[in-house]
């Protein structure tokens, strides 16, 4: 394989609240029985690559669980295979990464043990299907130091990593979060290049007390490497926020998009769970619902995404929803445009209705 992966998994997302409070962003829930990180590892995977490496650090638990066995991925071999980095105390290391640029440089030895010549380096919180193979090729044509991924999107930008791009895609500008965007291109995290190259970078800036990838080597070299930005027209949605979880979680009910994930091969894969199906039982009604494996439904559910092992009471509806594994919902419940989290349990006759825009967050464990 020409290319080694890194999945930056680390960042601490706090616009996520009480969902990422006991969970790294890349091991959020999406789409009934997905993980965040698994549309990053099966791209890799899909796209032959032999050794990938995870930049892990916040509440890393549940991210280090869903990726205890890397044959899901058909990563689990003798030579190459997954690795999970994690932040390490030692004599001459006291601190946790101070950046993306840093996780990847306290673990430089992996880059420098490694053949590859290329690295291709992405988040775990981006939700899409790529093949890297195109994108190496397109690399190697263009003869950039760097190959950036971008997309050109509608709407407030704000968010992003917003590019300015010359006529033949050479990078400009790239600027974090903007007040005022010069444009709608913005960089989707996916970037390939020399691995040789990358050691160096991340030598020089890590000397020069730089920790940021993005700031202090994508930013900062721009004008002396050449950076090539490729568009990508696919589907992609990164986990920002609330909203953007759960619209992204809503997507999933589109049949298209669905397919796109799930009959469109190669598909997106991830660690299996071993539950009977879902039970519907008498009076239970479902129209344009995604239901996990182990639910057991009684209620009416619309326009929703449960997980595994919901249940779902009597004469109960639920209506543009996420439900997390393990909730309880009782009888005579309404529930519209919330996320629970996992293992909420929510007594006979409860309410809760929130809005398109502000959807109800409801924290793990909660007993109402």
């Amino acid at each position: 394989m020409k290319a080694v992966g890194i999945i930056l998994a680390g960042g601490n997302n706090d616009r996520l609240g009480v969902l990422t409070h006991k969970r790294a962003t890349a091991a959020m829930p999406i789409g009934s029985c997905y993980r965040s990180i698994d549309f990053a590892l099966s791209n890799m995977s899909n796209s032959g690559f032999n050794k990938v490496a995870i930049m892990a650090q916040y509440n890393s638990r549940s991210l280090n669980d869903h990726i205890s066995s890397a044959k899901w991925w058909d990563l689990g071999r003798k030579q190459g295979g997954l690795f999970m980095f994690s932040p390490y105390l030692s004599s001459d290391n006291s601190l946790w990464y101070q950046g993306t640029a840093d996780s990847m440089y306290q673990n430089i030895s992996f880059l420098k043990r490694s053949n590859e010549p290329y690295v291709v380096i992405t988040s775990g919180d981006g939700i899409y299907k790529m093949d890297y193979n195109e994108l190496i090729a397109v690399h190697e044509n263009s003869k950039a130091d760097v190959t950036l991924v971008y997309k050109t999107v509608e709407g407030d930008v704000r968010d992003y990593g917003v590019l300015e791009l010359d006529e033949n895609g050479r990078l400009l500008n790239f600027e974090e979060k903007p007040i005022e965007p010069q444009s709608n291109d913005i960089s989707l995290g996916i970037y390939v290049m020399q691995r040789q190259l990358l050691i160096k970078l991340l030598e020089t800036v890590i000397s020069e007390g730089r920790y940021d990838f993005v700031k202090d080597v994508l930013i900062r070299y721009r004008k002396k490497i050449y950076i090539n930005c490729h568009k990508f027209d696919g589907y992609w949605k990164s986990i920002k926020s609330i909203k953007a979880y759960y619209d992204i979680n809503m997507d999933f009910l589109d049949r298209d998009i669905r397919a796109l994930f799930t009959l469109n091969y190669p598909y997106i894969e991830t660690k299996p769970k071993d539950e009977p199906p879902a039970k519907y039982n008498n009076g239970a009604e479902v129209k344009n619902a995604l239901i996990g494996s182990g639910s057991i439904i009684n209620g009416n559910v619309s326009d929703s995404v449960l997980f595994r092992k919901v249940f779902t009471g009597e004469d109960t509806r639920i209506k543009d929803s996420i439900i997390m594994e393990g909730c309880y919902i009782g009888n005579h419940c309404i529930v519209e445009h919330a996320v629970l989290d996992k293992e909420v349990v929510l007594s006979d006759g409860k309410n809760l209705i929130g809005t398109p825009d502000a959807p109800i967050i409801v924290a793990k464990g909660t007993v109402l």
